[in-house]
């Protein structure tokens, strides 16, 4: 990998993102898998697909911004909709999480080929709206990539506390 440190320790981070998910979810039931703290809170499946398909929105947006930092990345489809209603819609509860799991490794693996082959590749942004603030700011690939480790290491933080309860 071409990539320095501290890059480097957070692109791996990134890169191994996939296989925690895997060992986390490997062996669980599937009565295991559709257990949740309380009712109105996520299964297990519904936490893994959110993940993978975060994971897989978000990349246009690294794309984006190591092909064109000038582009403006829109998630406002997305974000006009309670997270809550997208595991109805993306049918969380009937997909296949080793579909959603090969997909997940495939497209962390594309991405960090990207960042290994594209100088300066943490310092590229492209600008985005964040909700509910009406300026447009740039968002470095550096952010989004701490952003994904972080957020999977959140939800893999409510796996367990579904697990053990």
């Amino acid at each position: 990998m071409n990539i320095e440190p501290p890059w480097k320790e957070l692109v791996h981070e990134y890169a191994d993102g996939p296989d925690r998910l895997a060992r986390e979810l490997a062996g669980l039931s599937d009565t295991q898998l559709d257990r949740r703290l309380t009712a109105d809170t996520w299964s297990i499946r519904q936490i893994a697909h959110h993940i993978v398909d975060g994971d897989d929105i978000w990349n246009t947006c690294i794309k984006a911004a190591l092909g064109n930092q000038a582009g403006e990345f829109s998630l406002k489809w997305y974000w006009d909709v309670p997270q809550t209603e997208w595991t109805g819609f993306w049918q969380y509860e009937k997909r296949s999480l080793e579909t959603s799991l090969a997909l997940f490794k495939a497209n962390r693996a594309h991405i960090v080929e990207l960042l290994d082959l594209i100088p300066d590749a943490q310092s590229r942004s492209c600008l985005i709206r964040w909700p509910g603030n009406p300026e447009i700011e740039p968002v470095r690939v550096e952010q989004i990539v701490k952003m994904h480790v972080d957020h999977l290491k959140g939800h893999l933080q409510d796996i367990k506390s579904i697990e053990t309860m």
